[in-house]
Formats: structure tokens, C-alpha cells, sequence
């Protein structure tokens, strides 16, 4: 490894205390670390919380919205390249922060109103800009943090007479009560009460009671696609356990039409896969984390209060874990798919080694026929080049007894068969043998 300086350190010429050069993948993930701080709070502090499902595509608007919010308000923008941005405007503060697939705003205002949940600091900003915002609402969330504890009373008139649930959280220095209900407002409500907590304490609360509310939201985007898989996926299940039962029954069926519904089957079964994939481990990542958050509340029970954790366990598990056993329905289903397949192909090459069997005795069959045939032709055309070599033999015996050298023709005739006999099948069997050999 070769460690560089600046040119001021070798300037300098102290080599006992060098200045490293920094690489700007070093800068980035040290300033990745310091990224999105944690808000300070004071006690009776009112905050509003919006989170927004945004895309790619809609990442530039959302900035010119949050520049002209700024501009509204005479405030400097946040930088182009951005993730988070925090400013004090006139009468409260704003804290904007980009997550991958949703940003959040919050917008914290020091003191409340007389009734709970009556004014927040999100009245300061114009109702035209919530208009135009941009994106997909996930979560909306108003916060109160105060020093009075609340009675049964204030809590039923907070939060519309719904269910409360509530926990004494941050090893017993606050008490956190919240519906876990969308109210008429639109938003969701948490009341906080303390008066042990300082700043910085109040803050990391307030962020982990957010991100619960927020990332339970996201977790639970993939349950309305589990809901609308679920019949197409038991579709495909029977189906299958159709081809199945007719590979089975040992019937006869198209071997190429069966191939060709499982392979429909597995190409439906892993776009399904393809699909979800994404969103689907979404959902689990951010269960993961509204578990951590709840773990790092560090509840304890209040009396008469039904737990955040065991509303979380009770409500959120069961959707997310739907989600889990759809995909592990599809991995199963793509697994017998792949079986099914397997196991007809080995039917297919059985049949095929089977016709290619009845293909080679149907061939070797016909060799024989055409060995046999090529033999009788052999013993044919030895026949006939005897007999044709016998009509030469009669001009040769003529010759010579026109020479006063008559021989008996017909002894003569009759020694010269089988001599040219055994001659001609001895010549056919050498040139036979030479292109056997010549052709392997």
C-alpha cells in the first residue's frame, strides 16, 4: 500500500507530521457516517412528521419543491447532491432526509397548544406546497412531547376514543402513547410524556418512534401484492398437481405438450420471482428494523396499557410473515416444477433410447437383408465372369487348333471351371477386404 502526501505536508519538509492525501471514496463514506444527525429536543416541543414514497424519476421535482420551499421562507437550498437537509426557518425548524425509496420531512416547533394535538408546526407551511408535494403519502405522524402526565380522559379526547396503547420507555424516563390509527386529521398521533429526558434523549426517542411508524408502513407495501399473487400462485399449484397426476396414471398423453405447460409453468413461477424479488426483501429489511427500534425503546409495561411491541408483534408480524411464506411457497413451487420436469424428460429420453433401439434393429435388419443380397450378387457375378471367361477360353482352343495344337475342349473346358471358379471368388474376396480396409 503506498500512503501519499500533500504537496503542503512535503513542502514543509516535517516528515514527523505528514498529511495524508484523502481519496474522495474515503471523504464520501466518512461523510456517509455523519449523515442525517440526530434532532435535539427540548420538552414541550411539537413535531410533524411526513413520510413520501418517491422514485427515481420524480427525484428532481421533489428538490425543486424543498428549493421552493426555502425560497418561500428566505432561507438557503440544500445542495443538488443532497441526502438530508436541515434549517431554522421563521418559527420552526425543518429536517429533510432521502432515504432510497422514500424522504421525510419533519417539522419541530418548541411549545403546543392548550389542547393536544391542535396546532403543529406544520401549519406554517403553506397548504398549496402539500398540494404540489410529490410522490406517494406512506406515513404522517404528529408528535407531543410534554412534562404532564396525561389522564385516561385527555388521552381518550387526544386520540378520538380509539384503543391507546402505551409503554414506559428509555429505562422508565418516559411514558409514549399512541393509537396507531390514521385520525381525522390525517395524520397518526404519538403523545410523549417526560420530564427526565434531556435534549439529545428526547431527540433519539422521537426518531425511533418516527422510523417505527414509518418503516412498519413500507414493510407493509407488499402484503396488497402477496394478497393478489396468492390465487394466481394456488392456480399454478393445481395446475401442476394436474400434470402430475396424469405422469402418473401411466396413461398416454403428449410428452411434448406436457413439456411445454411445465416450462409456461416454471417461466410464470420465476417472473412471479423476478417481480416480488425486490420488494419483497424490502419488507423484510424494514422488519428488521422496526424490530431493532422497538428493542432499542427498551420498554417496560404501564398499567392497563396494551404494549407498542406486542401491537407491533400481533398487527405486523402476521402481514410480513404472509409475505414470507409466499415466497417460500414460490421457491417450493419452482423446486417441483423443476422435478416435474426432470422427471418427464427422463420419460421422454427413455422413449426416444427406446425408438432409437427399434431404429438400430430396424437398420441392422436391413444390413443382413443387404448382406445377404450382396452375396447372392457375389456368387451371381462369379458365375457370370466364369462364364464369360469360358467364351474366351473357347477363342484361345480354336487358336491353337488352327495351329495343328488341337486339345480336347471338353476336358479342357471342364478342368478350367473350377480353377477360374475358385481364381475369380479369390480375386472378389481380395479387392473386397482392401476397401473394407480403406473405409474403416
Amino acid at each position: 500500500m503506498t500512503i501519499q502526501l500533500t504537496k503542503d505536508a512535503v513542502s514543509q519538509g516535517n516528515q514527523n507530521k505528514p498529511r495524508l492525501w484523502v481519496s474522495e471514496t474515503r471523504q464520501s463514506l466518512s461523510q456517509e457516517l455523519h449523515n442525517r444527525p440526530s434532532v435535539q429536543i427540548d420538552i414541550g416541543t411539537s413535531i410533524s412528521h411526513i413520510a413520501v414514497r418517491i422514485t427515481q424519476d420524480q427525484r428532481a421535482q421533489e428538490f425543486q419543491q424543498l428549493c421552493s420551499l426555502c425560497a418561500r421562507y428566505n432561507a438557503p437550498p440544500p445542495e443538488p447532491d443532497a441526502c438530508c437537509y436541515y434549517q431554522h426557518f421563521t418559527g420552526f425548524e425543518i429536517r429533510w432526509e432521502r432515504h432510497l425509496e422514500f424522504s421525510n420531512y419533519t417539522f419541530i416547533r418548541n411549545g403546543s397548544s392548550q389542547r393536544l394535538f391542535d396546532s403543529f408546526a406544520i401549519e406554517f407551511i403553506p397548504q398549496q406546497w402539500f398540494d404540489e408535494l410529490v410522490g406517494e403519502l406512506v406515513s404522517a405522524v404528529n408528535v407531543i412531547l410534554s412534562a404532564k402526565p396525561p389522564s385516561e380522559e385527555l388521552l381518550c379526547q387526544a386520540f378520538e376514543s380509539y384503543q391507546v396503547f402505551g409503554s414506559n420507555v428509555s429505562s422508565g424516563r418516559a411514558n409514549v402513547f399512541t393509537s396507531f390509527r390514521i385520525h381525522s386529521d390525517g395524520f397518526s398521533r404519538v403523545y410523549i410524556e417526560s420530564s427526565a429526558l434531556n435534549t439529545y434523549q428526547a431527540g433519539r426517542l422521537v426518531q425511533r418512534l418516527l422510523e417505527i411508524e414509518t418503516y412498519q408502513m413500507m414493510a407493509l407495501l407488499s402484503l396488497p401484492i402477496a394478497k393478489a399473487l396468492s390465487s394466481e400462485v394456488t392456480q399454478i399449484e393445481q395446475r401442476l398437481m394436474g400434470i402430475n397426476q396424469s405422469m402418473a396414471s401411466l396413461d398416454g398423453f403428449d410428452d411434448k405438450e406436457m413439456l411445454t405447460a411445465l416450462s409456461h409453468l416454471a417461466s410464470q413461477t420465476e417472473q412471479i420471482l423476478a417481480d416480488i424479488s425486490y420488494r419483497f426483501s424490502a419488507t423484510n429489511a424494514y422488519y428488521d428494523l422496526v424490530c431493532s427500534r422497538i428493542a432499542q425503546l427498551k420498554e417496560q409495561e404501564i398499567s392497563n396499557k396494551e404494549r407498542l411491541s406486542e401491537f407491533v408483534t400481533r398487527r405486523l408480524s402476521p402481514g410480513v410473515k404472509t409475505c414470507q411464506a409466499l415466497t417460500r411457497r414460490l421457491d417450493a413451487l419452482a423446486c417441483r416444477i423443476e422435478r416435474a420436469s426432470g422427471l418427464l424428460q427422463t420419460r421422454v429420453d427413455l422413449s426416444i433410447e427406446q425408438q432409437n433401439q427399434k431404429l438400430l434393429a430396424a437398420i441392422n435388419q436391413r444390413g443382413e437383408v443387404q448382406l445377404r443380397l450382396q452375396q447372392v450378387v457375389e456368387g451371381v457375378s462369379i458365375v457370370a465372369i466364369v462364364y464369360y471367361s469360358m467364351s474366351l477360353l473357347d477363342y484361345v482352343l480354336n487358336a491353337l487348333a488352327s495351329i495343328d495344337l488341337a486339345l480336347n475342349e471338353t476336358l479342357v473346358k471342364g478342368a478350367a471351371v473350377p480353377v477360374l471358379l475358385v481364381f475369380t471368388w479369390l480375386v472378389m474376396r481380395f479387392f473386397i477386404r482392401v476397401i473394407k480396409k480403406q473405409t474403416g
